[in-house]
């Protein structure tokens, strides 16, 4: 048997084959999107979460305003059922700052994998304070 009989004989029977893979591969497909699509998703808003510094140099203060941020979290049903608000980390990264008043920082919001978010407000004034020198003590 020559390699071309491999690829021609029973040709009808080969187009069939393929045309009813296709079929149920995109019936199967299909039906997963409609079912992930479907799925009950849920949406909690979880006011008044504190928003942290982090990478404040050594030294220096920072004040936060305002100090608190709302965040809606939606996803699945199931997981929204035990989402707590202490899962929820909101921050401001401030590397590279010494010192400033009055600076605008966008407010990054940690949540669980899955889930999506929005924050409000997006941005906060951040004031960082120069170190502070310590008090040398006088001696007598």
């Amino acid at each position: 048997m020559l390699i071309r009989d491999w690829f021609i004989k029973d040709l009808g029977w080969k187009f069939f084959s393929l045309a009813l893979a296709v079929a149920i591969w995109l019936t199967v497909n299909y039906k997963n999107q409609d079912e992930s699509a479907a799925a009950p998703r849920r949406e909690i808003v979880y006011g008044d979460l504190p928003v942290m510094t982090i990478k404040l140099p050594p030294g220096r203060n920072a004040q936060i305003s305002p100090a608190d941020v709302t965040v809606t979290v939606s996803g699945p049903s199931e997981w929204m059922a035990t989402l707590q608000a202490n899962e929820i980390l909101t921050f401001v990264n401030l590397s590279g700052v010494e010192s400033g008043s009055d600076l605008r920082r966008a407010v990054t919001v940690a949540v669980p994998p899955g889930l999506t978010y929005s924050v409000v407000p997006p941005n906060v004034s951040v004031t960082v304070s120069p170190p502070q020198e310590e008090k040398k003590e006088k001696q007598p």
